[in-house]
């Protein structure tokens, strides 16, 4: 059992998540790089949804990785290469977006289908009264009904 259990830690530690960024997708220069990793997660794989581009072996993230690491060895500022992206991509692309008028439905849009979810089932759920289904029979299907009932307490 002693033996076990660091292998099973073992395991465990190789297990968890991989940073996806290949090393020849990796700038010469570690400042460069160390920039491109810190923007990259802030960057959302568009296949993936909730990783990051360095968390996701999708191709069109290894493809957005290029693109940033491209930028930056050219030149560009930090928010210059973020802002060439989302220009490219919109705002989805961004982890964290900004509060903006054409972001509020990212932020807000998953409140407003709880909230339209709850209001449709409350009026779903006052519509179907009880009287509703009790009157639902004609005079013709009560009185066959009472003859059922009536045979059922004879026999």
């Amino acid at each position: 059992m002693k033996r076990l259990l660091p292998i099973v830690a073992a395991l465990a530690l190789l297990a968890g998540p991989a940073a996806a960024v290949n090393p020849d997708e990796q700038l010469a220069d570690p400042k460069l790089e160390a920039r491109a990793l810190k923007l990259s997660q802030e960057l959302r794989c568009v296949v993936c949804q909730n990783q990051s581009i360095d968390d996701s072996d999708a191709e069109l993230a290894r493809d957005l990785r290029l693109i940033l690491r491209e930028r930056i060895a050219a030149g560009d500022t930090d928010a210059q290469a973020m802002d060439h992206i989302v220009a490219r991509y919109g705002s989805f692309v961004q982890l964290r977006p900004p509060l903006r008028l054409d972001t509020v439905l990212l932020w807000f849009g998953p409140l407003l289908v709880l909230v339209l979810g709850g209001i449709g089932a409350a009026v779903y759920v006052r519509g179907r009264s009880p009287t509703a289904a009790a009157g639902a029979l004609n005079a013709d299907e009560e009185a066959e009904l009472a003859r059922m009932l009536d045979g059922d307490k004879v026999g």
